[in-house]
Parts: structure tokens; sequence; C-alpha cells
């Protein structure tokens, strides 16, 4: 899926979330398997995991998600979601000072 990812009063990105590869905070933990086989319903790894989030969409144009808040339809998304929709809004918090 294509995502257009528009930053207010800057650039708008398009992005393919299949060029993407989500980056999970933590590795495995103990008793969990890094790699799940095909036949194992009850893995640990879950669809999260290896759907892009919004975070990932936001290291893709270099924004910490510390300075901006996305938002989907006008609402404000948590960034470790998985990315649903194909229009994100970026609005940054902040911005340069005076020098």
């Amino acid at each position: 899926m294509r995502v257009t990812v528009d930053v207010k009063g800057e650039a708008t990105h398009e992005i393919d979330l299949d060029d993407l590869e989500s980056v999970s905070p933590a590795g495995p933990t103990a008793g969990e398997a890094a790699t799940p086989t095909p036949d194992d319903e009850t893995s640990p790894t879950s669809d999260d995991e290896t759907t892009p989030t919004y975070a990932d969409l936001l290291r893709e144009i270099d924004l910490s998600p510390h300075e901006v808040s996305v938002l989907v339809d006008g609402r404000p998304v948590p960034e470790d979601q998985p990315v649903e929709s194909d229009r994100v809004t970026v609005l940054r918090l902040i911005k340069g000072g005076a020098a």
C-alpha cells in the first residue's frame, strides 16, 4: 500500500509500505521464537510486529515521534499503531528557533 504523508507547512511524501521494515522496540524475549513457523498459530509474533507503524513512516521521513503529532482523518493516532490509512497528516510540534 502507498501512503501519502503530508507534513503541514512542509513537503508531502509518498511512501510504499512494502518497502518499509517495521522495527520492533525490543527483540524476542526469553522463550519467544525469533521467527514464527507458518503452522504455529500460537506464535508470540503478531501482525502488529510485522506491519509498519506510523513511527516507521516518521522514521522514513527523518522525523521523531517526539516532535510531531500524526493525524488520520483529523484525529491523532498513536505512533505505535499499524498503518491503516493511505493518507496521513503530520503536524510539527517543534520547529527551529531564532538564531
